[in-house]
C-alpha cells in the first residue's frame, strides 16, 4: 500500500521520524483499534491515535455525555450533554479525517458481549473504570488472540500496560489483578475526584504505547514491552515501571 500525496503531506512530520518512516505510517493506516470506553482516557487516546493516522476504529461505549464529563473529556461540548458518547466520538472522527473508517458498538460490555465488541481489531485499548469490564475485555482478547493496552487513572495516579496473554510466555490483565474483582467495581472518580489534565496525560501516554504495539515489526518505534506496567505519578511527578509475571494458574491464559 502506497500513501496518497495528500496523506504524505498530512503525516509528513511523523514520517520523517526515522523510528516511524513510510513503512510505519502505512502500518498505522492499515491498523484497526477498538477503544473500550470513550471517557477521560478514551477521549484523548482516540484523538491522538486518529492524529497519528490509525485507519480504522471501533468505538465501544454505552454511556451518554454528562455535564460532569466536560472537565476532562475534550471530545464533547455543552451541546452534547445527553447524547451517546459513541455517536459524538464517531462524528468527531469523521469531521477530523474523512478517510478514517469508524464503527460503533453500544451494548454493555460484559463476558457475553466483549468478544463481539472487539472482533477483528488488531489492538484493543481499554480505558474503562471498573474491574469487571476490564476483566471481561481481557478474557475476550486472550480468546481472540488480540493484544490489549490497558489504561486506568484515579486521583493523581495512572497505570498503562500492554498485555499479550494469548502468547505462551506473556501475562494477561487477569494475571495482574486476579479473579477477585470479576463482580466488583472500582471506586469512581465521582467519589475520589480527578484532575482533567491527569486523565489527559494517561490517555496520551496510552496512545503512545498503542502506537508502539501497532508498529511492532514495521518500524523502529515498535516495542510492545508486554507485561510492563507503567505507573504515572502526577504529584511527584514521575514515572516508574514494574514487570508483571504470567500466572501459571491463571484460569484464562495460564
Amino acid at each position: 500500500m502506497a500513501l496518497a500525496p495528500d496523506r504524505l503531506d498530512r503525516f509528513a512530520r511523523q514520517i520523517i521520524l526515522p523510528e516511524i518512516g513510510g513503512a510505519g505510517q502505512v502500518a498505522l493506516a492499515n491498523a484497526h483499534v477498538a477503544l473500550v470506553g470513550l471517557g477521560g482516557i478514551g477521549s484523548p487516546a482516540l484523538q491522538y491515535l486518529a492524529g497519528a493516522g490509525v485507519g480504522r476504529f471501533t468505538l465501544i461505549d454505552d454511556d451518554g455525555v454528562s455535564a460532569s464529563n466536560l472537565q476532562r473529556q475534550m471530545l464533547y461540548g455543552e451541546g452534547d450533554v445527553g447524547a451517546p458518547k459513541r455517536a459524538k466520538a464517531a462524528a468527531w472522527l469523521r469531521e477530523f479525517d474523512r478517510q478514517l473508517e469508524v464503527e460503533t458498538f453500544g451494548e454493555h460490555v460484559d463476558a457475553g458481549s466483549a468478544g463481539r465488541a472487539i472482533a477483528g481489531a488488531d489492538l484493543v485499548l481499554d480505558g474503562t473504570d471498573n474491574f469487571a469490564t476490564r476483566l471481561a475485555v481481557s478474557d475476550a482478547c486472550v480468546a481472540a488472540g488480540i493484544p490489549l493496552l490497558s489504561a486506568a487513572v484515579a486521583r493523581f495516579q495512572g497505570q498503562v500496560a500492554a498485555f499479550a496473554g494469548h502468547r505462551a510466555e506473556q501475562p494477561c490483565y487477569r494475571c495482574f489483578v486476579g479473579d477477585a474483582f470479576d463482580a466488583d467495581d472500582c471506586d469512581t472518580c465521582a467519589e475520589n475526584g480527578i484532575l482533567g489534565a491527569m486523565a489527559g496525560w494517561v490517555g496520551s501516554f496510552a496512545a503512545m504505547r498503542a502506537i508502539r504495539v501497532l508498529l511492532d515489526g514495521h518500524a523502529g518505534f515498535g516495542d510492545p514491552q508486554w507485561g510492563r506496567l507503567h505507573i504515572l505519578d502526577g504529584i511527584a511527578p514521575g514515572m516508574k515501571t514494574i514487570r508483571i509475571a504470567k500466572d501459571p494458574d491463571c484460569r484464562v491464559c495460564g
